[in-house]
């Protein structure tokens, strides 16, 4: 079902749902677009179902949206939370991603929708950027309302048995036209010969006589409001239309007595016979409302005018449009502006394209209409279109021209790969960097390039001071008066972070100007000041130097602000890691055993080495209980990285070690481990090997669930993988079973149990990292066990790309300990 323009529910299927919808919404937020996201079949991903008011092909980038993005539909649909915009301000500081691919003023109002309880999709409306100006209480409310009811009606579909869900390309739709005031129409019949009239009341309200009692008589009395040079022309009109031979339709524009043009249309009355009247006219009065520009005017003009809609299709071109682009009117309208014009389509001009529909500020650039040939081109938009002035020009030299020499220009299409590419090149990098060296590292390989740039330094705030975190490039020393400046200092990095407004100065003469006093590092250059700011929270400040004085194009600064969110979002991550990973490797550190018991007949050594990628902590673990049946060698590795495996490990830890003491047999704590990890946390998986071992006959019963095969070497030097009965990893199957095997450890043997960070690498055969263990054990000859534990995990700690944690038990029966 869908609604009426009464706001009652009429009947249609998912796609006229969702139009009717968007079409209220945009109303309801006082937009010039709007949409709606559905889920899809893919799991996580919204697709946009419908789209009004935008050109489809322009917003091809946007069909489709994982719901883990840092954009504000992605947000709303996680949080079930509305997302309100107003400015592009507001935008830079909450969602940068977003201003990087769509960097102009616009405001975005995101309101989720339920399906029942379940979240459904998202109602989007695009409308003019309010600066300064939040999203008032009234707009928000009629954009939930609409929500809602968008949201029972996708219920009752539901119900109905049909799937609320979205796969295809978006279904485009129309808006209606805002117009200033209706079409009105009057019609009259007119005697020439005789000067009578007669005429309905919508042609004397057009004329100024309003709804008279008793209606005009004769073409006097019916045009007696109107100006004299009116009347006149109208009564030659008359006349010429009633004398030709042919019934033509002949027109002339008035002026109405409120000053409103109007069309008037006569056309002669064909004669019913011989003998009949031969001067009688049927009449017609048009206002056209506000209408489109009038074609007669525009020809006048002495630089091509094209109006295109919402869509992009064109709807008027004008004569001098004509000669420009080489096309008639016929082939231009009706068509989309960059098929109808295809130099229009390269991706240089896009987002032109689209600050033109987005904004209400006019657009300005240049584009290449052949290869010798190029064109000014200015955009002017509006609610239901968009009008552009073609005017020839001369090939451009540089563009755009601030106070000092720009930076790189955005007119080519090669450089509107490499505007494109620089958000996206960092958010890759940034993706990978973990600490808050790391960030700044990227940084400086992927930011200062792209722009140019020679000096970069990175400021981290820490209660309310900023405290310097990178610097490269500035003479050594001179930011260190910097360092630790409270943020009330008067200085261009605390403004920009106090204020959210990043500071560009084209050269420093600027800066001077701007801030007297500040120590300066070098007489020429330019700086640019970026805020670090992620979720509303400050971070820091970024600066950036040049060598020479240089300009700041609009586009470049909205870049530079975009991928200063993205900096931010990183270094916030970073702050966050380096909290978690202390809590998680103190808590792993109190976990792991600080000393292992010292038996007379039996030597034991662990070792644990961190992993490289990532550097979060791990979930492995090793033990040695002395109980009343023996010494338990135990070794296990919880899945996962991070203080929730810590957590967990040290749980499973303490649990073995409490079975163990009071008195289980192998098999018995590790189905009771199995069990009570399911019970903890379902869906967490756990390996684990247990060997009870008896230190005075060497004999040992081991039992193993989903855990790589311990490792022995002889007595003599020779070396096997050992192959224990297992069973599943824990937390699978409350029910698991978990067979026990026995084994014989000699006077000189040494066991070695491992977790599978040890053995396993990215690219490689886990067999061809079992040998090379088999092989490391083999060589150790008879080393003390410590030493011997160091040269097996040696190898491994030389290998820099290594995701896992490596945990490493040796257990060696000798007549004295090592």
């Amino acid at each position: 079902m869908t609604w009426s323009p009464d706001g009652s529910r009429t009947s249609g299927g998912l796609p006229a749902v969702l139009a009717q919808a968007v079409v209220s919404a945009v109303d309801a937020g006082g937009g010039y677009a709007g949409g709606v996201y559905l889920r899809s079949r893919t799991p996580d991903l919204l697709m946009l179902a419908v789209l009004a008011g935008l050109p489809g092909s322009l917003m091809r980038p946007w069909w489709r949206m994982h719901v883990n993005r840092p954009f504000p539909v992605a947000e709303a649909y996680r949080s079930g939370a509305p997302v309100y915009l107003s400015d592009a301000e507001d935008s830079m500081r909450r969602f940068p991603q977003l201003m990087a691919g769509l960097p102009f003023p616009f405001g975005c109002l995101c309101v989720p929708v339920l399906c029942g309880t379940a979240p459904a999709g998202v109602l989007v409306v695009l409308r003019y950027a309010t600066r300064g100006v939040p999203v008032g209480p009234a707009d928000r409310q009629a954009m939930e309302a609409v929500a809602q009811r968008l949201g029972e009606d996708l219920t009752a579909l539901e119900r109905e048995g049909a799937a609320v869900e979205w796969d295809g390309e978006p279904a485009l739709l129309r808006l209606p036209s805002e117009l200033g005031r209706p079409l009105r129409i009057g019609r009259f019949e007119w005697d020439v010969d005789s000067g009578a009239v007669t005429a309905d009341g919508e042609a004397h309200a057009l004329l100024g006589l309003g709804r008279p009692t008793s209606p005009a008589r004769t073409m006097e009395e019916l045009t007696a409001e109107l100006r004299p040079e009116d009347v006149h022309g109208l009564l030659v009109l008359g006349r010429q239309t009633a004398r030709s031979a042919e019934p033509p339709v002949r027109r002339m524009r008035l002026w109405g007595a409120d000053a409103r043009p109007l069309v008037a249309e006569l056309t002669r009355v064909p004669q019913e016979g011989a003998g009949g009247p031969e001067g009688r006219l049927a009449g017609v009065l048009l206002d056209p409302g506000s209408g489109p520009v009038v074609p007669e005017t525009a020809d006048r003009v002495t630089r091509g005018i094209l109006s295109f809609d919402r869509t992009g299709r064109i709807t008027y071109a004008n004569r001098m449009a004509e000669e420009i682009v080489g096309r008639t009117r016929e082939e231009l309208t009706g068509r989309i502006l960059w098929e109808a014009l295809p130099w229009f389509a390269n991706p240089a001009y896009e987002d032109h394209h689209r600050a033109a529909l987005f904004s209400d500020d006019p657009v300005y650039f240049l584009a290449r209409h052949t290869p010798t040939k190029w064109l000014s081109v200015a955009m002017f938009p509006g609610r239901d279109g968009v009008t552009v002035t073609l005017n020839p020009s001369g090939r451009p030299g540089h563009a755009p021209e601030p106070a000092a020499a720009a930076g790189g220009g955005f007119g080519a299409s090669d450089e509107r790969t490499a505007v494109l590419y620089r958000p996206v090149a960092l958010a890759i990098a940034l993706t990978e960097a973990v600490t808050a060296h790391q960030v700044s590292a990227v940084v400086t390989e992927e930011l200062l390039p792209a722009f140019g740039g020679r000096q970069l330094a990175i400021y981290l705030q820490h209660e309310r001071r900023l405290y310097m975190a990178w610097e490269t490039g500035f003479p050594m020393g001179f930011l260190d008066r910097f360092d630790g400046v409270g943020l009330d200092a008067h200085i261009p990095g605390v403004e920009t972070l106090t204020t959210g407004r990043p500071l560009f100065f084209e050269s420093m003469e600027q800066l001077a100007a701007a801030y007297p006093g500040i120590p300066m590092d070098t007489d020429v250059g330019a700086r640019a000041f970026l805020p670090l700011i992620a979720s509303g929270r400050p971070v820091g400040s970024c600066i950036l130097g040049f060598d020479q004085p240089r300009g700041f194009s609009p586009e470049e600064r909205t870049a530079l602000t975009a991928l200063a969110g993205l900096i931010a979002q990183a270094l916030q991550r970073a702050q966050q890691y380096d909290t978690e990973s202390a809590l998680a490797r103190g808590l792993q550190d109190a976990l792991l055993p600080h000393r292992l018991p010292a038996v007379e007949q039996v030597a034991t050594v662990g070792r644990y080495l961190s992993g490289t990628q990532g550097m979060e902590v791990g979930g492995d673990w090793y033990d040695v209980i002395e109980t009343g049946s023996g010494l338990a060698l135990v070794i296990g590795d919880v899945q996962g990285h991070g203080v929730a495996a810590a957590a967990t490990m040290g749980q499973l830890r303490s649990a073995v070690r409490a079975f163990a003491l009071i008195g289980h047999g192998p098999q018995e704590i590790m189905s009771a481990t199995n069990r009570l990890l399911i019970g903890l946390d379902p869906g967490q998986f756990a390996s684990c090997c247990y060997v009870l071992l008896d230190p005075v006959t060497g004999d040992a019963t081991a039992v193993r669930a989903g855990h790589p095969q311990p490792v022995l070497r002889h007595p003599d030097g020779g070396t096997e993988v050992m192959d224990l009965a297992g069973g599943v990893v824990l937390g699978v199957d409350p029910e698991a079973a978990y067979p026990v095997t026995g084994l014989r450890l000699e006077t000189g043997a040494v066991l070695a149990l491992f977790t599978d960070g040890l053995v396993e690498k990215a690219g490689a055969d886990i067999d061809e990292g079992i040998e090379r263990l088999r092989s490391s054990l083999a060589d150790v000859g008879h080393l003390p066990l410590a030493e011997a534990a160091d040269r097996v995990i040696a190898r491994a700690g030389q290998d820099d790309d290594r995701p896992d944690d490596i945990a490493l038990l040796m257990a060696a029966r000798r007549d004295t300990a090592c």
